[in-house]
């Protein structure tokens, strides 16, 4: 019995064995978060509601169909919080840890395990990566922890040390993992004129999403023992689009809403509101206004924010940062008439342009897809601009919400479920889950020219 299961497991692709893990962790995590124990008796919950709590928290989407603070117990949240780090750090990242603790070994299988789970092209070095995710994620969960529970119960938010430090943990994690699940009791709009809150858990957001390779890099240039240390080109190009991204999200929300929904606000409300959500609409979904009093031009905006997402090897989704500025810098080489996409004295190689242009092709037909099924289902009873909104925050692993997700047919939350799952797992996996192995062609037909545009 044992010896087949081995065999069974050999058997199977990494994809395919990342893809039944996530999915048997969503299944068993749905069943407890239905039990009687995780659910308050005030509540009621569905089975179905709470697979769709389940794959949004292990995806760390934060789309929810019931509140977070009304329905679930403190085990209820803490399982949660479990599925918040097996979502943001990865699954065979957690698990492959706990078989090192136990003194296994990590065999060739684990480590091309890892290599998917993490979004990784190589082999080299994954161990050494594994241990460094870990233990960075669980620094800078401490660390946010023990400022929120400590800020929580100064500022008067809370009246006893145990509910600052639950409350302060657990937005810490949900921050850096970048899930979007609170457990406030008004969401995060309590915290509207709260600078301190927004800040910390934007620099939370912005680690979980900047991806871990460009941790690691940082923490290599800030404390390793280099003479001439070199940050990547992946970094360099990370660091520099996840700026920009920011940068254009936040003037443009601030340009569209300042004679709209900021109109009545400070100046400094409107700039720390634009701030916060151009940060948090790329991956972590957390909300410190009512989205649906915004303009149809910034649920637009922050759809195509959601649709791009955080980095490559990080807690979040959507097609990456890396996807999108290779796009961007190949329009504009070809505009230029350069034969090679060149940026920081480098040039991207050919394989990665082609990689970029056909992960947003299949994320853009699939969303197309999705978006006219639900749609179409749903009847057009809901405007188009708050089911593309939908769909995005799915898509990109975001949880921003207009209020449509609870209100859509299971059919339709199904759909939602399974864009949180692929954004979860990445598209690039997925592709390459169907791409045949690589071997030399036999022979070449002759080359034709096409009329193009």
């Amino acid at each position: 019995m044992i010896v087949h299961r081995k065999r069974l497991i050999q058997r199977l692709s990494p994809t395919q064995f990342i893809i039944l893990g996530y999915l048997a962790v969503i299944l068993i995590a749905s069943v407890l978060l239905y039990m009687p124990f995780s659910v308050k008796e005030s509540a009621e919950l569905s089975w179905f509601e709470a697979l769709f709590t389940s794959t949004s928290a292990v995806s760390v989407t934060g789309l929810t169909v019931v509140n977070t603070y009304e329905t679930f117990t403190p085990i209820g949240n803490l399982i949660l919080l479990i599925l918040f780090q097996i979502g943001g750090i990865g699954i065979m990242t957690l698990g492959t840890f706990v078989w090192i603790l136990f003194g296994r070994s990590v065999t060739l299988t684990h480590r091309r395990w890892i290599m998917i789970d993490q979004n990784r092209s190589s082999l080299a070095g994954l161990v050494r990566l594994l241990r460094h995710v870990f233990f960075l994620a669980f620094a800078i969960e401490l660390i946010g922890a023990v400022i929120f529970s400590v800020y929580f119960y100064a500022a008067g938010y809370v009246s006893t040390w145990s509910r600052a430090v639950y409350e302060g943990f657990y937005h810490s994690i949900a921050s850096f993992t970048n899930s979007g699940f609170d457990i406030f009791p008004g969401s995060m709009t309590q915290f509207a004129d709260d600078y301190f809150v927004q800040i910390v858990t934007a620099l939370l957001i912005i680690l979980g999403a900047i991806g871990f390779p460009v941790l690691i890099e940082v923490r290599e240039y800030l404390f390793g023992k280099h003479e001439h240390f070199h940050f990547s080109l992946f970094t360099k190009l990370t660091a520099l689009t996840y700026l920009l991204l920011f940068i254009l999200g936040a003037l443009s929300l601030w340009l569209i809403e300042r004679d709209l929904y900021f109109a009545d606000m400070a100046w400094h409300e409107k700039w720390f509101h634009a701030f916060f959500h151009s940060v948090t609409t790329r991956s972590a979904g957390f909300a410190v206004l009512d989205v649906n009093e915004l303009s149809a031009a910034s649920h637009f905006l922050m759809s195509i924010l959601m649709f791009i997402g955080a980095s490559p090897s990080s807690a979040g989704g959507g097609i990456r940062t890396t996807t999108f500025i290779v796009i961007i810098l190949t329009l504009g080489a070809y505009l230029l008439g350069r034969r090679e996409v060149r940026i920081f004295r480098r040039s991207i190689k050919q394989e990665d342009i082609i990689k970029s242009f056909v992960v947003f092709t299949a994320a853009t037909m699939l969303l197309v897809l999705s978006i006219v099924f639900i749609d179409s289902t749903e009847n057009s009873r809901f405007s188009l601009h708050q089911v593309i909104f939908e769909v995005c925050s799915a898509f990109g692993t975001t949880g921003l919400s207009s209020g449509l997700a609870s209100r859509l047919l299971p059919i339709s939350q199904g759909v939602l479920m399974i864009l949180m799952f692929l954004g979860r797992i990445g598209l690039l996996s997925i592709l390459f889950h169907f791409m045949p192995l690589r071997r030399r062609e036999a022979f070449h037909y002759p080359k034709e020219d096409i009329i193009i545009g």
